[in-house]
């Protein structure tokens, strides 16, 4: 699998070529955002890791650039703790947010949760976690066998969440997906509708294991193939 590094700290993308390819990864590096968008045209990497603080291009234009014709996921890895930093790189298309300092096992386990989505987006339209099977071609769901009747409210934030397997779903996204604008201000139908789906797709719903909120940001689903 080919992963470009798009970062302009050279120690640390020498320590990650090392390390990525000993565990069988072909690695790609470009030292600031125009070269990454140049290499990834010509090389077509199934993955891209991208700093935002780079010169030339930042990440987050590199990543609105690669949206414009490349499916491949993109992992952030920067220094920017802040929450803004997390929407802006997220809502721009990125797939997942890796702060600085970070441990190679949880980059390594990112990487690896990345390409079972890939590899599962390629075939069935279908996501399960738990009990429960989404068919995204039918527009069903079941659970233990049995069909579960969701509002159409509910399978829009399903149908969303599940086509991002294990990816942060901004609640920006998530409203101007279902009700047509960024603006709306009351992200308590958010919650409200998440609840629902808790009832009724959760074990515990008190304590979800699949539906999860990430605080101040928006919400992620742990689908089997991404687990």
């Amino acid at each position: 699998m080919k992963v470009l590094i798009a970062d302009d700290d050279p120690q640390l993308v020498r320590a990650l070529r090392i390390t990525l390819a000993a565990h069988g990864y072909e690695v790609l590096a470009a030292p600031d955002g125009a070269a990454a968008i140049a290499l990834a045209a010509k090389e077509h990497p199934d993955i891209v890791m991208v700093d935002l603080g780079m010169p030339r291009l930042d990440g987050v234009q590199v990543i609105e650039a690669l949206r414009g014709w490349s499916t491949a996921p993109i992992i952030v890895v920067s220094g920017r703790t802040g929450s803004a930093d997390k929407v802006e790189s997220l809502d721009a298309g990125a797939d997942d947010y890796v702060t600085k300092p970070f441990q190679i096992d949880e980059l390594l386990a990112r990487l690896r949760a990345l390409s079972r989505r890939m590899t599962a987006a390629s075939g069935v339209p279908v996501v399960t976690f738990g009990d429960v099977v989404v068919d995204l071609s039918t527009k069903t769901v079941t659970r233990s066998g049995e069909r579960v009747h969701l509002t159409p409210t509910e399978w829009k934030i399903l149908e969303f969440l599940a086509r991002n397997p294990g990816s942060l779903v901004t609640r920006q996204a998530l409203l101007k997906d279902i009700w047509g604008t960024e603006q709306v201000a009351d992200t308590g139908y958010l919650r409200l509708y998440m609840s629902q789906l808790r009832k009724k797709l959760e074990s515990d719903p008190g304590n979800p294991a699949h539906l999860l909120t990430e605080s101040g940001m928006g919400y992620r689903l742990l689908a089997d193939a991404a687990a």
